[in-house]
């Protein structure tokens, strides 16, 4: 099991609407089969962009994405919301595209593009017709290094953003969790979800313009490609449309150290039939050697359908649909949540078998035969997930994030199975 787990704990509990489902019988495990990284091209820029080129699969497709380590990490207490609304603008046009030339010519080349922004990282991503690898390149190379930001589109962003954080906020789940990150994370930027409508407000072009020119760079970049391609072919756009990108500088490291307390927070939602119930507390980041055993910990716990805390609380008890433990990561950073929408009246019921099955894991080894099928399980979803081309992706990035070596994906399966 994990060695040294935090048994400090922080609880949020708010109220909504309730529904109950039939019990069903999980599916029994697989036998675990072990992943093969497809073999991989690695280089970089003198610019001090990175490149890794994987051929993969028998599709004519390829998916090309540019991982920038920026997100909300760098967003200062009066910047919150600015990294989502900066990237809000990659798809509205560049100095030498507008926003139709950008859709049109993705839907040229039978693909589209796709930009998101997480707590670390940016994505900007497309996926085409393997023989306009070139083409796609050159499309979001563009995007990322030459945005137009124009002023006539500010004010539509502007009050998108603000509809839907108003709908986002409206959800006791997300009213929950939001009370739950600024508990965890009192003065670090991972602690502030959500901004206030004023501030999003109050953000202008020049605003938005100084936010990308002092955290987008070509130093913290990362490029992948994965798919059928002509290798020399995409190398040589590579080098013809990024090699002029400002190197910028390194990425930045705030890591944060996050409150640990045994304490119960609530919110109050009168008359709601529901409660929904966040538990959790700091545990290991990824680069810890019990990483893995965490995982397998947390799916024998509540993050699996064969759990031990949903098989009590829905399909013995019924208190809850669809009750969940996951380990959120960060850079240096994780945290274990679980957590359960429940029928009111179940509320300190469903918190006093929660404890339980934690307590008794912590003090009861799990019997063998429980435990190797939630690894059989881990193990056929890990190897599940990077079958396919935007899978891989996900994989590398994550391991360039964390400062992971390759071996962390061909020895997962392998590790997984060992863990005890």
């Amino acid at each position: 099991m994990v060695k040294n787990m935090p048994k400090a704990v922080l609880i949020i509990i708010s109220l909504l609407l309730f529904s109950y489902a039939q019990e069903q019988t999980p599916p029994p495990g697989g036998t675990p089969k072990d992943f093969n990284l497809p073999q991989k091209k690695s280089f970089s820029l003198e610019n001090g962009l990175k490149i890794t080129l994987v051929p993969f699969g028998t599709v004519p497709k390829v998916d090309v994405r540019l991982v920038v380590r920026v997100g909300k990490i760098n967003e200062q207490e009066d910047e919150v919301g600015l990294a989502d609304l900066t990237t809000d603008f990659f798809k509205e046009g560049t100095q030498t595209r507008s926003a139709k030339d950008i859709a049109e010519q993705a839907a040229q080349i039978g693909g589209e593009i796709n930009v998101s922004t997480g707590p670390d990282q940016t994505s900007v991503g497309g996926v085409s017709l393997s023989e306009f690898a070139p083409q796609l390149i050159e499309l979001l190379a563009d995007i990322l290094q030459n945005p137009n930001f124009p002023q006539t589109e500010l004010a539509r962003l502007k009050k998108d953003y603000i509809r839907q954080l108003s709908i986002e906020k409206s959800r006791p789940q997300s009213q929950a969790m939001e009370r739950f990150r600024k508990l965890l994370y009192p003065a670090h930027p991972y602690g502030r979800i959500y901004p206030d409508e004023e501030l999003i407000d109050s953000y202008d072009i020049n605003r938005i313009k100084d936010f990308y020119s002092k955290n987008f760079s070509a130093k913290i970049t990362h490029l992948y490609v994965v798919g059928l391609f002509d290798e020399n072919k995409v190398e040589i756009t590579i080098r013809d449309n990024l090699s002029g990108w400002n190197t910028g500088h390194k990425h930045l490291e705030l890591v944060p150290e996050p409150v640990s307390q045994r304490k119960i927070h609530l919110i109050d939602r009168p008359e709601a039939p529901q409660s929904t119930i966040i538990i959790g507390l700091p545990v290991i980041d990824p680069s810890h050697e019990d990483y893995i055993a965490l995982q397998v910990t947390d799916a024998l716990l509540g993050g699996s359908f064969a759990s031990r805390i949903t098989s009590n609380i829905r399909e013995d008890k019924g208190y809850t649909y669809s009750p969940r433990s996951s380990v959120s990561t960060r850079y240096r950073d994780s945290f274990w949540m679980q957590q359960a929408d429940v029928a009111m009246e179940f509320t300190g019921a469903s918190l006093k078998e929660i404890f339980y099955e934690i307590d008794r894991l912590q003090n009861q080894p799990p019997a063998e035969d429980e435990l190797q099928g939630i690894k059989n399980y881990l193990a056929g979803v890990f190897v599940l997930q990077n079958s396919s081309r935007t899978g891989i992706i996900d994989q590398l990035s994550f391991l360039d994030l964390h400062g992971l070596p390759d071996s962390y994906l061909t020895n997962y399966v392998m590790e997984n199975w060992f863990s005890r």
